[in-house]
């Protein structure tokens, strides 16, 4: 009798580790607004960064721009979480200075010119908990456009002496200028 018990206490064992370890491997289904970040300099090989940005990829599909981020209200800059901006040195947004340092980017959008805001709020979902008192910099920039883009997307270049983020999203482009 006391190898029948010792036998079923042995499979009811293995039964609940292997079921354990069944349910441990399931994931979650990819994100509808995936993750991504855009640094400069863009190549992969240069370890020395001088910025990043890190930002959720939500997509157009037939929506409409002005929906997803409304004139006159600050944009978490993509979807989830909102933009984390990583400056690697210590750079300028305009006249502001910027210490090097991990940040909040935000922008307001508007008809003619957007506005970009540096804050040091961080880990912030969305943009509901906004501060104003919390920015360390802002800068408005011209709104130009260009082809359709159904993911929003950054990418980074330099020109005239600055680092210049990209921004796109359906036919919107904006260019938001760092220097160092």
């Amino acid at each position: 009798m006391k190898k029948t018990t010792l036998l079923t206490s042995l499979v009811f064992v293995f039964a609940l580790l292997l079921s354990t370890n069944v349910s441990a491997q399931k994931f979650a289904k990819l994100d509808k607004s995936p993750m991504d970040a855009a640094a400069f300099p863009t190549n992969y090989k240069e370890a020395n960064k001088l910025i990043k940005i890190i930002y959720s990829r939500p997509q157009l599909k037939g929506r409409d721009l002005a929906t997803l981020a409304p004139n006159g209200k600050v944009w978490r800059v993509g979807a989830n979480e909102a933009a984390e901006l990583t400056l690697f040195t210590d750079m300028k947004l305009g006249d502001s200075s910027v210490k090097a340092g991990t940040y909040t980017f935000y922008l307001i959008p508007d008809e003619k010119e957007w506005t970009a805001i540096i804050s040091t709020d961080l880990n912030v979902w969305g943009s509901y908990f906004y501060n104003e008192a919390n920015d360390v910099a802002r800068l408005s920039v011209p709104v130009t456009s260009g082809k359709d883009l159904d993911a929003f997307s950054i990418v980074f270049d330099e020109a005239d002496g600055a680092i210049n983020m990209h921004l796109g999203w359906g036919t919107t482009r904006i260019a938001v200028p760092f220097t160092k």
